[in-house]
Order: C-alpha cells, then sequence, then structure tokens
C-alpha cells in the first residue's frame, strides 16, 4: 500500500510537472506569435506608407512636366512679373490666367518648361471676362494636360495645386506642389462687391494657400493628377482683408478656350493686312477721353466724358476700362486707337468696359 501511494504521488507529481510545462511551451508560443504578428503589423503599415508615398511620388512627377513657368510685364513694387501655367497640346498651347504679366510692349512673355528649356511665347487670345489666357510656344511633341478629360470635383474632394509660387523655380526645377481639400463648390458671383473680379461662374474654394504671388495660372488636379481647374488670381475681401484661395473648374472655361484656340474669339488687335476706311471713327467723336498716354502701355482708361456725346448717352463713366473693341483686345490706349482706325465711322462701336467688378457692354454710333 505505501509503496502504490508513494507510485501514485510520483505519477501525479510527473504529470502536474508535464502540464505545468505544457502550459509554458503554450504561454510562450502565444507570445511569439504576438511578436510575430505586431512585427508583420509594423512592416505593412511602413510597406502601406511607403507604398503610398511612392504612388505620391508617381502622381507630382507626371505632372510636373506638363507645368511652365511665365516670365512676363512687373517688376513694380505690388506687381511681380510671374506667374504658372500648364500645357494643354502637344504643340505648345498653354492655358493661364489673363493678368497685367502678359500685358508686355513686345506682346511676348517667355515660358520656362521643367525641363528648363526656355521660349518665347505669342498671346494667341484672352477673355477678361473669365480672366483666362491662352499662349502659344514653337515647340512640339510636349506633355499635356487634355481639357476634354478634366474631372469635376465635390466638396470634400482631396486635391493637389501645382504653381510657382513665389518664383521658386526658375530653370529645371519642379514647380511647387500643395496639397488640400475643396472646401465648397459655390458661385463667385456671390462674393461680388467683396472680392475685385469679372468673373462671375462657379468655382472651387480650397483650403490650401494657393493665393500667392505666381500661384495663379497653375493647374489644380485630383490626388491621381487628373486635371481639375486653374488656380485663380490673388483675390483679397475688401470687407475683412482676408485672401481667397479658389480656381475655376475647366467646364466653366473650355468653350472660351476653344474660341480662342479656333480663332474666333477674343483675337489681339491690329493685324497690317486689314483695310482701313476713307473715314474711320476716333475718340473724339465718340465722346471719350481717355487717361493721358504717358507710357507704351498705358491701360485705355477713360478719363471723362463729354456731355451729350454718344458715349454719354451710353452711360461711360471715368475710370471705366475699356477691354474690348467689335471683340478685339484692346491692352493699351495705342491699340485701342489703332483699333478704332479699321472702324468707319457710319458703323457700329462695340466695347466692352470694366467698371470695377462688372464687365459692361454698349453700342456707339459716332456723332
Amino acid at each position: 500500500m505505501i509503496r502504490e501511494r508513494i507510485y501514485a504521488i510520483r505519477s501525479r507529481s510527473v504529470c502536474d510537472s508535464n502540464s505545468a510545462v505544457v502550459v509554458n511551451w503554450q504561454i510562450a508560443r502565444m507570445r511569439s506569435l504576438s511578436l510575430i504578428l505586431l512585427c508583420a503589423t509594423l512592416i505593412g503599415s511602413q510597406y502601406n506608407t511607403l507604398r503610398a508615398a511612392q504612388s505620391f511620388a508617381t502622381t507630382i512627377n507626371s505632372v510636373q512636366p506638363k507645368m511652365v513657368k511665365i516670365y512676363g510685364a512687373g517688376g513694380i513694387r505690388g506687381l511681380e512679373a510671374y506667374q504658372s501655367g500648364f500645357l494643354i497640346s502637344p504643340v505648345g498651347h498653354i492655358l493661364t490666367t489673363w493678368s497685367y504679366v502678359l500685358d508686355t510692349d513686345t506682346e511676348t512673355v517667355t515660358i520656362v518648361l521643367d525641363d528648363g528649356r526656355r521660349f518665347d511665347a505669342k498671346l494667341l487670345g484672352a477673355d477678361p471676362r473669365i480672366e483666362i489666357a491662352v499662349l502659344k510656344i514653337d515647340a512640339t511633341e510636349l506633355p499635356f494636360f487634355d481639357l476634354d478629360s478634366a474631372v469635376d470635383l465635390s466638396a470634400g474632394s482631396r486635391v493637389l495645386a501645382f504653381s510657382n509660387v513665389f518664383a521658386v523655380a526658375a530653370g529645371n526645377e519642379p514647380v511647387s506642389v500643395l496639397h488640400g481639400s475643396v472646401a465648397a463648390n459655390t458661385n463667385l458671383a456671390a462674393r461680388r462687391g467683396a472680392y475685385a473680379t469679372t468673373y462671375r461662374g462657379a468655382a472651387y474654394i480650397l483650403d490650401a494657400m494657393t493665393n500667392n504671388p505666381g500661384a495663379a495660372g497653375g493647374a489644380l488636379t485630383d490626388r491621381r493628377g487628373q486635371l481639375a481647374g486653374l488656380l485663380g488670381k490673388e483675390l483679397r475681401n475688401s470687407l475683412d482683408n482676408t485672401w481667397l484661395n479658389y480656381a475655376l473648374p475647366i467646364p466653366e472655361i473650355k468653350a472660351s478656350v476653344d474660341e480662342i484656340l479656333a480663332g474666333n474669339a477674343r483675337p489681339i488687335s491690329s493685324a497690317p493686312d486689314r483695310r482701313r476706311p476713307i473715314e474711320s471713327i476716333t475718340l473724339a467723336s465718340l465722346g471719350i477721353v481717355l487717361v493721358p498716354d504717358v507710357v507704351s502701355k498705358t491701360p485705355p482708361y477713360i478719363d471723362r466724358v463729354r456731355p451729350g456725346t454718344p458715349a454719354a448717352e451710353a452711360d461711360l463713366r471715368p475710370d471705366d476700362l475699356i477691354l474690348f473693341a467689335n471683340d478685339r483686345l484692346v491692352n493699351s490706349s495705342k491699340i485701342l486707337r489703332e483699333e478704332l482706325i479699321y472702324i468707319d465711322r457710319i458703323d457700329e462701336v462695340r466695347l466692352v468696359v470694366q467698371r470695377m467688378q462688372q464687365l459692361i457692354e454698349v453700342s456707339l454710333f459716332a456723332e
């Protein structure tokens, strides 16, 4: 009996010892598995982060060759002589914002491509109504954005903004990239009186700081690098002095771009082969007196309107800026006078003038 009890005790001790070993081995195994899972999670997270970064870099690299830097008029205090643009055809058509930068004495501006090549660009046409312009350089086989493939964005859409902000890029350096989202898709007409702009269409309001010198004319894309909009000009709210970060949706401006490319709208004035009438119309016959033409590119602002004249009857006023004469862009007093030379005294004169934030169209007949 004593031997049997001793054997039973020994057997139980061996079993307890084996159970403890099994339990300890299972705990160690679970800890190893947990450590392996933790390592796998960390590696997977790092891989996903690296993959996202590589995808982000790939998107940016695909867009950069389509961007251009634009250098033109300016240099005076508060007027930077640069802005941004992007290619919209393989043969050198460039979409940008209409601004004083494009208002040069020679009617050409300097374009710097992503690879550092420099070209003189000619202004094909502009539409100050929606504040766009199309330039052309002599080049071929260029990467470009297809306006027909532009995407629509909604509030909350994540976006990238490409532009030569603060002229950081001068040669083959890439332009700056900001990331953010669309805060709202609204109509700028609602801000009439607060923001000085002639544009009255839909706009993307952005939460990225795109409203800085040089950013105007840049490209707004989605996170995949698909074109969505044109970065707008610098706009400050006259009520609270805040800046507005916005972009013009491509569908809102595409029709005007197509017209310019087709040569059907907003042509540049003074073609040498145009026929002059026997008796041309003059500013005096319309009753318009412009501000003194002291420099070669003095804008055609109205200084005063003579009473009882066609201009007075059409309610033209001092400080109105004449933008178009018979659908031709007149960006200086000199060009306006030259344009009137080709209009017969008995014909109608159609003027588009900017009065603060308004665009006004009038028809005049000389006295």
